[in-house]
């Protein structure tokens, strides 16, 4: 008999457009039309992540490169990175930023709660009291999209700078998935 297999189709039907509101979207007990495109995933935000910074491979001496690797721990619900940190040392009162690795290209990221993401800061360390050099103190990170920073110790020495001391030379690697 087809007609209770119809009838259970036209009953789902009506109880599925009962559900929806005049935009489209579900409502829940507060009436709040959730607009979020189905698989989108917010950005995640500065205040909500868990930063590591090192242990560094820091450059001994002047010339020498070193590497500082930092840690994104996701203490929220889901999110998603994409591009590059936005990275500002700071010494007294002057400030610079440490650009992009120049040759990488960032992919978008999807953190669950408690995954990790990281990236890298590659400087070369300068030479205390050259002009060229910045001797950082500071250093800010912030995500990509934002204005909020978290700020952390720099304890790796001068960063030597390319023509001038704001003009460092250091670059600063994509997120990537902890591990990869």
């Amino acid at each position: 008999m087809r007609t209770l297999p119809i009838a259970v189709t036209v009953l789902a039907a009506a109880l599925a457009l009962t559900s929806c509101d005049d935009s489209g979207g579900s409502t829940g007990k507060t009436g709040k039309t959730g607009k979020t495109s189905k698989g989108a995933t917010a950005d995640c935000r500065i205040d909500k992540v868990g930063i590591e910074v090192g242990p560094a491979n820091a450059a001994p001496a002047a010339g020498d490169t070193g590497n500082v690797p930092v840690t994104l721990t996701n203490r929220d619900s889901t999110c998603t990175l994409k591009g590059f940190p936005g990275l500002e040392v700071q010494a007294g009162g002057a400030s610079t930023d440490i650009a992009p690795e120049k040759s990488a290209s960032p992919v978008k990221l999807t953190l669950a709660k408690d995954d990790t993401a990281t990236f890298t800061i590659t400087y070369v360390r300068g030479k205390e009291g050259d002009a060229k050099t910045f001797d950082a103190q500071t250093l800010k990170i912030g995500l990509p999209g934002a204005t909020a920073t978290q700020e952390f110790k720099w304890s790796y020495g001068p960063v030597a700078g390319k023509s001038e001391a704001a003009d460092l030379n250091a670059s600063v690697s994509p997120f990537q998935h902890a591990g990869d």
